[in-house]
């Protein structure tokens, strides 16, 4: 997957992903994603958008916004940001996500 247009801001790439129909917010658990009390591991779901930002003053300030699709017809949308808390994160994960 290849990174999208970028949008002036998180909230309108967010927007813009809830226009078309990516309704959940995601979570990161360990080794899987979780929306809805559901868990989603790699195998289960593709990411479909990708929106990277970086702060105007401090690089530091980098977010990137996905669009998810799971295998059983659930959209929604991970936010993650620079410096995250990903020590308790699979590897596979991260490799999906490209975070490492």
């Amino acid at each position: 997957m290849s990174v999208k247009y970028k949008y002036a801001t998180v909230l309108e790439a967010i927007k813009q992903l809830r226009d078309a129909g990516f309704m959940v917010d995601f979570n990161i658990e360990g080794s899987f994603l979780s929306a809805n009390s559901s868990k989603y591991h790699t195998d289960d779901f593709e990411i479909t958008e990708i929106y990277r930002y970086e702060g105007d003053t401090n690089p530091d300030e980098e977010s990137t916004v996905y669009g998810i699709e799971s295998k059983d017809g659930v959209k929604g949308i991970l936010v993650t940001s620079y410096g995250m808390y990903i020590d308790d994160v699979s590897e596979e994960l991260l490799q999906k996500l490209s975070l490492q």
